[in-house]
C-alpha cells in the first residue's frame, strides 16, 4: 500500500522530501479531478489532503471519501474532523485502541 498526497505545491513538497512518491499538485480548479484519479489507483492505501482542500470538494466527493474503507483519507491542517482512532477503526473494522 502506498501513500498519496494531493494539494498545492507548498502542501505536497514536504511529503516529497519525506519520500512520498505519489504526490499530485492540484489547484482549486483541478483538485476534484486529481482526487478522483488517486481513488482509481488501487495501490493507494492512504490519501492525504489539506483540511481546506477537503472542505472545497463537492458534497458527493466528500461523501464518497468518507464512506470508502480504502484509501483511508487523512485531512491535515489546523483542524481535523475525525481522529486517527476512528479512521483506523473504519479502515480495518477493529478498534486497536480499545482497552
Amino acid at each position: 500500500m502506498e501513500i498519496a498526497v494531493v494539494g498545492s505545491e507548498l502542501f505536497v513538497i514536504g511529503f516529497r522530501l519525506a519520500g512520498v512518491r505519489k504526490t499530485h499538485v492540484a489547484d482549486p480548479g483541478n483538485l476534484e479531478g486529481k482526487v478522483n484519479q488517486v481513488l482509481e489507483d488501487k495501490s493507494v492505501g492512504i490519501l492525504v489532503l489539506d483540511t481546506k482542500d477537503m472542505e472545497n470538494l463537492s458534497y458527493a466527493t466528500r461523501r464518497r471519501l468518507e464512506s470508502m474503507p480504502k484509501p483511508v483519507v487523512i485531512a491535515v491542517g489546523m483542524q481535523e474532523e475525525e481522529d486517527l482512532r476512528t479512521k483506523v477503526k473504519r479502515a480495518i473494522g477493529i478498534d486497536l485502541y480499545k482497552t
